[in-house]
């Protein structure tokens, strides 16, 4: 059964705030927090000696904030989820965090037992955003122009897009549509430059926006 535990790291700098996660997650049978940092550079560090699976990160910290330590979290090569629990929910903060490599973000106010499903859908390989952090990131496309672009998708495209929402990579992808790997390269890179959208996390945001997946 120790394989099935989720290893969590708390990295914010208030510390009434991780005493509190600490205190709620340690009771949930699938769940072990295995340490926590108070600031960004600390929070990389103790990533790379904990190896977490996931890692709840606030945004605003003193030194290294949480921006800036998912960027050296993905340069370093971390495998760790990372999802961004914090009181900021505006575009010019989300935006950032998520083209950061960000697996999800949520407010604060939290209900406890979404946190931990939460968790667990990121770990999973989910992007889990709350309906009004998606309205703020996907406000940058316009008012009703994202089915226009869903239009373009083949139905084939709509399959990958459907895959690429529920977290899975392009091998896993290829051996569900029983496709191979360079083919749904190709249908992934078509989905990004239909949806004009950056990388697979915006578009596993499209589709979650659209009903796909």
């Amino acid at each position: 059964m120790a394989d099935s535990v989720i290893r969590v790291l708390l990295v914010d700098d208030h510390q009434v705030v991780r005493r509190g996660l600490r205190t709620f997650l340690e009771v949930q049978p699938d769940i072990e927090v295995v340490g926590e940092a108070g600031d960004g550079d600390e929070g990389v560090r103790r990533a790379e000696e904990l190896l977490p699976d996931v890692i709840l990160m606030d945004v605003k910290m003193p030194g290294t904030d949480g921006i800036g330590a998912l960027r050296k979290l993905r340069e370093s090569g971390s495998k760790a989820r990372v999802l961004v629990v914090t009181s900021f929910t505006e575009q010019r903060t989300v935006v950032p965090a998520l083209r950061a490599g960000a697996a999800g973000y949520l407010h604060k106010d939290v209900d406890p037992d979404a946190l931990a499903g939460a968790i667990r859908s990121v770990h999973a390989g989910h992007v889990l955003l709350q309906p009004e952090v998606a309205d703020a990131l996907l406000s940058q496309e316009g008012a009703g122009s994202g089915h226009g672009r869903g239009n373009a998708l083949t139905e084939r495209e709509r399959e990958v897009l459907s895959l690429i929402a529920d977290g899975r990579s392009n091998r896993e992808i290829a051996r569900a549509l029983v496709l191979s790997e360079k083919t749904v390269k190709t249908h992934v890179s078509n989905v990004l430059m239909k949806l004009d959208v950056s990388d697979r996390t915006q578009a596993a945001l499209w589709a979650v926006r659209h009903g796909i997946g």
